[in-house]
């Protein structure tokens, strides 16, 4: 059966008749979880099985599970995870284990829920523009940094079995806005962009999936957002190198014009292989549908590929594991 070239979210906490019968017939290449679909651990290993029970396949099933502000598990189930550059401050030359450590801790939470993708890390450096709804949810100020985070972060996860999906190429550290509200425009020349905020992304190029930036980048295209951008898609292809999976930001947030169908039409037409469509409305979910039938032969193959770097942990001590984050970071276990 075909699949649909779309990850989307569901209204609540199980699915509703509508939800089960449009999934199977649709068959959407995932879903995504937020706090509105989260009450127990039980509850949610429930609706992530029925989600894979509707499709008759294993499908990916995605959070945003960065810590601090854009964390769906939260007490008292769950750890309460510092923003990643508060702790990577705090933790100081023990900031590449900690890292290590608390990825690995986060990903033992998402597999045992049947969850198998983290939409992290991030890949954008913060920096004196960088709007306070990112922030400090990234890992550092320089490119150098930024892209050793990253990439223990990404190591981590691949290794405890859950996909990371990078975000967000090609970078979006300089946008001065929230693009839930707004389309920030960024002026900084391309070289200088290639030398610092590409970098990370060029260093993690290998890896299967990403997730693009609603940003204007007026030395590639000063009409289209990345998401909209064939220009902007050719960069992260052809110069940055990413030939994974390549997904939109929430196609939701206001930083893109258009009705829901428009947006998934234009940001396939660019280049991206899967439309991201996370509020759960019925109507919204079927504009998707209409406007991202299949994956196409390309986005196939990487998802193929994907597939393929899907792993069956080997078990760890999770005990050990969370004494020695303990350690590093002091004495409060939820950092």
């Amino acid at each position: 059966m075909a699949i649909g070239a779309a990850i989307l979210g569901v209204e609540g906490t199980r699915l509703t008749q509508w939800e089960r019968d449009f999934l199977r017939d649709f068959n959407p290449f995932g879903m995504i979880l937020f706090a509105r679909n989260i009450q127990t651990p039980d509850q949610v290993s429930a609706l992530t099985a029925e989600m894979r029970s509707v499709m008759g396949r294993d499908i990916f099933i995605l959070i945003d599970q960065e810590g601090g502000r854009v964390q769906r598990l939260r007490a008292p189930y769950w750890r309460e995870w510092t923003p990643p550059l508060d702790m990577v401050a705090r933790a100081g030359p023990n900031a590449a284990r900690a890292m290590q450590l608390r990825s690995t801790l986060i990903a033992h939470e998402l597999r045992s829920l049947g969850i198998d993708a983290n939409c992290a890390p991030i890949a954008d450096i913060a920096g004196p523009q960088t709007h306070p709804f990112l922030y400090n949810r990234c890992y550092g100020q320089d490119a150098s940094f930024v892209t050793q985070m990253a990439t223990i972060v990404a190591d981590a996860y691949l290794a405890a079995g859950v996909m990371p999906v990078i975000k967000h190429i090609p970078g979006h550290g300089r946008s001065g806005g929230d693009t839930h509200h707004d389309l920030p425009r960024v002026s900084t020349p391309l070289a200088q962009l290639q030398s610092t905020d590409f970098a990370p992304f060029r260093a993690l190029a290998h890896l299967p999936m990403a997730m693009t930036a609603h940003i204007i980048f007026d030395a590639i295209d000063p009409l289209n957002p990345a998401t909209h951008s064939a220009a902007v898609i050719s960069v992260i292809r052809d110069s940055i190198g990413f030939q994974g999976l390549l997904m939109t930001d929430d196609l939701n947030m206001q930083a893109l014009s258009g009705d829901m169908g428009h947006r998934t039409e234009r940001a396939l037409a660019a280049g991206c292989d899967l439309a991201l469509q996370c509020n759960g409305h019925p109507q919204d979910m079927q504009a998707v549908a209409m406007a991202a039938p299949q994956l196409t032969p390309a986005a196939q193959a990487r998802a193929t590929a994907a597939e393929k770097d899907r792993k069956s942990p080997p078990p760890v001590d999770i005990a050990a594991l969370e004494a020695e984050f303990s350690t590093i970071m002091g004495d409060d276990r939820h950092d």
